[in-house]
């Protein structure tokens, strides 16, 4: 498939965004006053009819094409990964040999009076 982020379509996400949206203006309506607050159950019917259009009525057919699909393969996989972490300790050791040098500063007194 082409058109896929992290081996899931397009309609999950808008499922996704359907929910997240429904869940904000719910939660506005449910904080206002009178009978408005009675708009979040139209608002979750339209979430749930949106939701089962989407899972009922498919757009692109469940069968996989006759011819294999070209796969790309990271072969630095595991580089990158040793990498990323040896630069996380080199930063968090730096971090932790600077706290010495941040506590132990000299705090020096102030005078009592100045004339």
């Amino acid at each position: 498939m082409a058109n896929t982020v992290l081996e899931v379509g397009t309609g999950v996400f808008i499922i996704a965004l359907v929910w997240i949206s429904a869940l904000v203006f719910g939660m506005f309506l449910i904080r206002a006053s009178g009978a408005a607050k009675l708009g979040v159950i139209p608002l979750f019917l339209l979430a749930v009819t949106v939701t089962l259009v989407l899972l009922l009525f498919p757009r692109s057919p469940e069968t996989t094409t006759p011819f294999k699909e070209t796969q790309i393969v990271d072969s630095l996989f595991i580089c990158r990964y040793v990498l990323l972490a040896v630069a996380s300790l080199v930063f968090l050791l730096a971090s932790f040999m600077l706290l010495p040098f941040h506590f132990l500063e000299p705090v020096y007194a102030k005078a009592l009076r100045t004339q």
